[in-house]
Formats: C-alpha cells, structure tokens, sequence
C-alpha cells in the first residue's frame, strides 16, 4: 500500500501541475482571455512558475520511486515533500485567484502524508 500511496501522491501532483498549466496559463493565452499588459505577464509568469515547479517536482519523484523508492521512506524526503506542499499551498492562497490548485496540492499533501503513515 505504502509504494501505491507514493506512486499516487507523485503522479496526483505531476498531472495536477500538467492541468493547472494547460488550463490556467496554455488554454487562457490561446483564447486571448486576458489583455496584454504586466498584470497579464505577472499572472502567466505566477502560473507557469507554480505550474512547472509541481510537474518537475513530480517527475523527479516518480523517478526516484522507479529507481530507488527506498530513499522515499527516509524522513528528510518525506519532510521535503510535506514541506513542498505546504509551500505551494500557502503560495496558491495568497497569489492565486481559483480554489482549485489548492485542492490539488492539499491532496497531494494528504496523501505523502498517508505514505509516510504507512511506512
């Protein structure tokens, strides 16, 4: 169950980054929702950088679970991985307009936190 929960927890963030992206930032620039100007670079340069930071972040650890998913049951992993949540959350309740991205780094941050309960 514990190897599910990782493997779960690291894709949930990696398709949750994917989505964000092509929603907030690919989707709204190719509909021309939004006029030019430095709010609008602002807002695509905030999406993309919270966007790509969850999907590298992602497949950095999903790699390392196909490699070596041992190292993801140390503490200092499981302390980076909760530590990134809640600074993606934290960062998507103060800069970001739609409730959604914290939905889904809130449930990511359950489930590394239901992996490392599972250890």
């Amino acid at each position: 169950m514990h190897k599910v929960l990782l493997y779960v927890a690291y894709g949930w963030l990696t398709l949750g980054g994917t989505l964000h992206l092509a929603i907030d930032v690919v989707s709204q620039y190719l509909r021309g929702k939004r006029a030019p100007g430095p709010e609008t670079t602002l807002y695509y340069g905030l999406n993309t950088a919270f966007a790509l930071g969850q999907i590298l972040f992602g497949i950095a650890a999903l790699i390392v679970a196909r490699r070596a998913i041992e190292l993801l049951d140390g503490w200092p992993l499981v302390a980076l991985s909760l530590f990134a949540a809640l600074a993606w959350f934290a960062f998507a309740v103060y800069f970001l307009e739609y409730k959604e991205p914290r939905f889904m780094v809130a449930t990511y941050g359950v489930l590394v936190l239901a992996a490392a309960v599972t250890r």
